[in-house]
């Protein structure tokens, strides 16, 4: 049985909702990390990477010096499914994941230049 797609319309919807960093564009859902150089940006795909192999759900990758770009779409279902949303809201979760902002043990990436490798967007967006 094929997997549900979804309408532009209901695409738009949901990433309002659940990922408001991510875009629908030409029948893909779309995410831009912005990185602070060529480590983060192979932190960023390795990580990427990892999920969509753990989920056997692999998205289109585009990278340059300081920037990834991650499209995912169910090729076999030929739309944007529930596998392209969960994935989605994983890479997000991890790639995204600031442990020295949450309550824990874990302190964070220090603020300073010479640690920085991928940039945070603020609340919101």
């Amino acid at each position: 049985m094929a997997a549900k797609t979804y309408s532009d319309t209901e695409v738009e919807q949901r990433l309002k909702e659940e990922l408001p960093t991510w875009r629908l564009e030409d029948g893909w859902i779309r995410r831009t990390y912005k990185t602070q150089g060529w480590k983060g940006t192979l932190m960023v795909i390795n990580t990427v990477g990892h999920l969509a192999e753990a989920a056997f759900h692999h998205p289109d990758i585009t990278a340059s010096y300081a920037w990834v770009e991650v499209r995912l779409m169910n090729h076999a279902a030929k739309g944007i499914t529930d596998s392209d949303f969960a994935l989605a809201k994983k890479i997000e979760d991890v790639v995204m994941w600031q442990p020295g902002k949450e309550d824990g043990p874990l302190q964070g990436t220090p603020d300073d230049p010479r640690f920085a490798y991928i940039k945070y967007e603020k609340s919101g967006g």
